[in-house]
C-alpha cells in the first residue's frame, strides 16, 4: 500500500479506490458487511478506525467481522455514511425503496438495544398516545415507517379506503387460518401502497376513515410479524398503528392495538410489562364505551395476573370478562374486536385457569378442562391456530390431572391441527405440554407424544 493511502487511513479517511475492487463491489452489492470489514482490514484499516467512522463499538465491529449479519436499514445507512461508501454500491441510493426492502423484510437483526429498554420505550409511547402524556418515561424516538413505491391516487374517496379495509379483512382471515408466516409479506406490501394515500387529498371524513383503516392494517402487520417472531418489526408496526388510530379518534382500535402488543410481552413471559399495556388499553376501551373491547382487555389482564400467580385478581377479572361480554353489542361490534366471540371467552377462561394450574394450584384444571373443551369443539378450520393452542392446553391439563393416555391423545390432535401453520408461536405455546409429557416418559403414550413433538418442531 502506498504512503498516501496510509496517511488517509491514519486520519480516518478511506481511499475511494478501495470501494472499486471486484471483491469489495460484490460484498457491497450483497450488503455483506462482514466481508466489507474484512476487505477494509486487508487494506490496512483497523477495527478501531472502522468503529470510529461508523459509530459502532469495537466489540460490534469484532462481531461483524466474525460473521454477524447487519440487516437493519438505519445501521446500513450509518455504516455507508461513516465510511463514505457510494450509496448506490449498496443499493441505498433510493432511500424509500431500500427501506421498504430492508426494514420491511428481515428487520430483526437490529437488536442493538436491550429488550427491556425497547419495552419501556414502547410503553412510554403508548402512554403518550393513550393519555396525552409520557407517563412512564421520556417520549419514544420516532418509529420507522415502511414507505411505499407503488403509485397511489392523488385524491382519495371512500372507495379507496374500502379497498384497504377489504384487503385487511381478507389478510386477517388468512392469518387466523394459516399463521402470520403465510401472509405477512402480503400485509407489508399492502401497507406499502396504502401508506402513500396519507399524502393524497380527500375530504376530512375520508381522511379520518383512512387513518383508522391504515391503523388496522399496521396492527395486522404487527400481529403477523409477532407470529413469526419478528418482535422489533411488530413493535414498530403497533407504534404506528397507535398513532394512526389516535388521529382517527378510534378508541376501541387503540385498545385493541395495546392488547395485541401486551400479548407479545406475555409470549416473552413478561407479564408485568404486558399488564401495564393492558391497563392502558382498558382506559381507551372504557372511553370508547365498547363493552366488547373492555371484555377483551379484562380477559388478558386476567391472563397476566395468572402468569404472576395472582389467582384472586385473575378469577375476579374473568368474572368481569363474562359480565362485559354479556352486555356487549356483538352485532354492531367493529371488525377488529369482533373476533372475541363466545368461543374466545371459553378459550380465555381455559387459558387463565391453565396458567393458574401451572403457576399456583393444579386444582384449576377442573375449570380449565370444560372451558377448553367448549373452545376446541367450536373452533373451525378457519381458526386453526387458535384451535391448536386450545387443544395443547387441554392436553396439558389432562396430563396435570394424571389422565396421561387421554392427554397424549389430545396432544396428538393438537399436532395434527398445527400441521401446515406458519407460526413461530406454536412451538412456544406447546412447550408446556412437551414438558409435562417428558415428566411422564415412563408412560409409553406420553413418551411417544414427546418424541413426536420433538420431530415435528425439528
Amino acid at each position: 500500500m502506498d504512503t498516501d493511502t496510509n496517511e488517509d487511513n491514519r486520519h480516518g479517511r478511506i481511499d475511494p479506490e478501495v470501494w472499486e475492487g471486484p471483491e469489495m463491489r460484490d460484498a457491497l452489492a450483497d450488503r455483506d458487511i462482514s466481508e466489507v470489514y474484512r476487505q477494509l482490514r486487508k487494506n490496512g484499516i483497523s477495527q478501531r478506525q472502522i468503529a470510529a467512522m461508523t459509530g459502532q463499538s469495537q466489540s460490534e465491529v469484532s462481531e461483524i467481522l466474525k460473521g454477524r449479519q447487519v440487516m437493519a436499514y438505519d445501521v446500513l445507512s450509518r455504516i455507508c455514511g461513516g465510511l463514505h461508501i457510494p450509496r448506490g454500491y449498496m443499493g441505498l441510493a433510493y432511500d424509500e425503496g431500500t427501506r421498504n426492502d430492508v426494514v420491511g423484510a428481515a428487520d430483526e437483526q437490529q437488536a442493538e438495544e436491550d429488550e427491556s429498554v425497547k419495552r419501556r420505550k414502547f410503553l412510554a409511547h403508548a402512554a403518550q398516545v393513550t393519555m396525552g402524556a409520557a407517563v412512564f418515561g421520556p417520549t419514544a424516538s420516532a418509529w420507522a415507517a415502511n414507505p411505499a413505491r407503488t403509485p397511489a391516487p392523488g385524491r382519495i374517496g371512500v372507495t379507496d379506503v374500502r379497498q384497504v379495509e377489504a384487503a385487511t379483512r381478507a389478510l386477517r382471515a388468512l392469518d387466523y387460518q394459516y399463521g402470520g408466516g403465510f401472509c405477512r409479506d402480503a400485509v407489508v406490501a399492502q401497507l406499502s401502497w396504502g401508506q402513500q394515500m396519507l399524502q393524497a387529498s380527500g375530504t376530512e371524513n375520508v381522511k379520518s376513515r383512512l387513518y383508522v383503516a391504515l391503523a388496522d392494517l399496521h396492527s395486522l402487520a404487527g400481529w403477523t410479524s409477532f407470529d413469526i417472531d419478528l418482535v422489533d418489526s411488530a413493535r414498530n408496526h403497533f407504534a404506528q398503528a397507535l398513532d394512526l388510530a389516535k388521529q382517527g379518534e378510534n378508541h376501541p382500535l387503540v385498545a385493541n392495538i395495546l392488547y395485541r402488543m401486551g400479548r407479545v410481552y406475555l409470549h416473552q413471559e413478561a407479564p408485568d410489562d404486558a399488564l401495564k399495556l393492558f391497563q392502558l388499553g382498558q382506559i381507551a376501551a372504557q372511553e370508547s364505551g365498547s363493552e366488547l373491547a373492555v371484555a377483551v382487555l379484562c380477559a388478558n389482564e386476567a391472563w397476566a395476573y395468572a402468569m404472576m400467580g395472582n389467582a384472586e385478581q385473575a378469577v375476579k377479572l374473568l368474572g368481569r370478562t363474562r359480565d362485559e361480554f354479556g352486555r356487549a353489542d356483538l352485532a354492531n361490534a367493529e371488525s377488529w374486536v369482533r373476533f372475541f366471540d363466545e368461543t374466545d371467552v371459553h378459550a380465555m377462561v381455559g387459558t387463565v385457569h391453565t396458567a393458574l394450574a401451572q403457576q399456583a394450584d393444579p386444582s384449576h384444571t377442573r375449570y380449565a378442562i370444560p372451558a377448553l373443551r367448549k373452545a376446541t369443539d367450536s373452533y373451525g378450520e378457519d381458526m386453526a391456530r387458535s384451535k391448536t393452542f386450545s387443544l395443547s392446553m387441554l392436553a396439558t391439563n389432562h396430563m396435570l390431572e394424571g389422565d396421561i393416555d387421554h392427554g397424549a391423545k389430545v396432544g396428538g390432535k393438537a399436532l395434527d391441527c398445527a400441521d401446515g401453520l406458519k407460526s413461530a408461536r406454536v412451538e412456544k405455546r406447546m412447550e408446556p405440554l412437551k414438558q409435562e409429557a417428558l415428566k411422564r416418559s415412563n408412560n409409553s403414550d406420553a413418551r411417544d407424544l414427546a418424541e413426536r413433538m420433538t420431530r415435528f418442531f425439528a
